[in-house]
């Protein structure tokens, strides 16, 4: 069982790599299952439409993540109580709409098991990370309710990441963090079986601030004339994880990081 994760999609440069080469690289990759952080997806830089979402679709994923801005735009709320391929982060309010954990079936027939869930350090008022998590292994487990077990935790700092993937070892196949959108170079496999990355990185032009126009940023930051915040227009890298599943115990076998085109290169 071979699993693609991909990090936040970044604007329209991020949506056009994604919709000319995820095909390709499913197929030269023998990708089983594919799962793509479309938070940033919009053509401004944040949030998702149903269009991206049917576009993502169409062209091999399976499931897309979020994070803190999945409410950005907002028709969002509507299309989300019947789009069961997009997910919100599990820790957000019960009451609002979607849901954060579901389970689908993989081209090979595996239950696939996917998680989204939220930091609370530095970001969005959430319910509290770990108390969420161990409510949701009190109910669910590998191998008994699915095959694999997926967890995207869109996260600000690195720490709060590290201590989900141990406290998650042996009892995920692959947690992966997404948000900074810079790519970490810690692919690895836990002690208990469980493949993991930090940060994911993005799907968007990495000549620029986290995927946003360079020289805006860097006005912003001077405190002079600048605008909104909006997308960097150059040759977006795809980036990300691949794991290896073992279908009889549902824990990693193998992990590489995933990084093509634009300004970045593949790690072998």
């Amino acid at each position: 069982m071979r699993i693609l994760f991909l990090g936040d999609v970044v604007g329209q440069t991020g949506c056009n790599a994604i919709k000319q080469n995820l095909k390709s690289i499913i197929k030269d990759e023998s990708i089983d299952f594919t799962i793509v952080n479309g938070e940033n997806a919009a053509i401004e830089g944040v949030g998702i439409t149903e269009n991206i979402i049917n576009e993502f679709l169409s062209c091999g994923v399976d499931v897309v993540t979020s994070g803190n801005h999945i409410w950005d735009q907002k028709e969002t709320y509507e299309f989300i109580k019947n789009q069961t391929r997009l997910l919100r982060p599990l820790n957000m309010d019960e009451n609002l709409p979607g849901v954060g954990f579901s389970i689908y079936n993989s081209k090979n027939g595996l239950k696939v098991g996917v998680l989204n869930l939220m930091g609370n350090v530095f970001m969005k008022k959430c319910k509290d990370l770990f108390e969420s998590l161990k409510i949701f292994l009190e109910k669910k487990c590998l191998k008994k309710d699915y095959d694999c077990l997926v967890v995207d935790i869109h996260g600000e700092i690195t720490s709060e990441k590290m201590a989900v993937g141990h406290f998650l070892d042996g009892k995920a196949s692959l947690v992966v963090g997404t948000h900074t959108h810079v790519p970490t170079n810690d692919a690895r496999i836990l002690l208990g079986g469980t493949g993991y990355l930090t940060d994911a990185g993005m799907c968007g032009d990495y000549d620029s601030v986290i995927g946003m126009d360079k020289n805006n940023s860097i006005n912003r930051f001077l405190k002079e004339d600048s605008k909104k915040h909006f997308p960097s227009k150059g040759e977006a890298s795809i980036s990300g994880v691949i794991v290896d599943v073992s279908k009889e115990t549902g824990l990693a076998v193998k992990i590489k990081s995933f990084i093509t085109g634009g300004v970045l290169v593949n790690t072998k």
